[in-house]
């Protein structure tokens, strides 16, 4: 029984930083915030197209999230069009950022971090 996609992710954290990434992701990234099940807790569903990709949930004031803890976790990236528009996006937020290329894949990539301070990576097919 294999996996067979990759379905979401989740970002949980307190709900200033929480309203942050959401901004960031929606702004920014271009994901959109849809619907999502009546949970007890605070958060939204963000989509890209009809897939719910990343899911935002608010901490709970217990929920310790232990940053000195050593993670293999380096980012996520996406799958993106316009890699001008985005850049311009980018720039007009202030957002630092590195470019790559992949010559073999014809493939353009933009490499940044989100409010929170985990990598995203946003891939451009067909970029010579």
């Amino acid at each position: 029984m294999p996996a067979i996609a990759l379905n979401h992710y989740n970002l949980r954290a307190p709900r200033a930083l929480l309203l942050q990434l959401k901004e960031f992701y929606c702004e920014v990234i271009g994901l959109e915030a849809g619907a999502r099940p009546p949970f007890d807790n605070f958060g939204f569903w963000l989509y890209a197209g009809d897939q719910a990709v990343l899911h935002l949930s608010e901490a709970r004031a217990d929920d310790i999230r232990h940053t000195d803890t050593a993670t293999t976790f380096d980012h996520v990236a996406f799958s993106c069009v316009d890699p001008e528009q985005m850049e311009a996006c980018l720039q007009a937020h202030a957002l630092p950022y590195q470019v790559a290329f992949v010559p073999s894949m014809q493939q353009k990539q933009i490499f940044l971090r989100d409010p929170a301070g985990n990598g995203v990576e946003l891939n451009f097919a067909h970029v010579s």
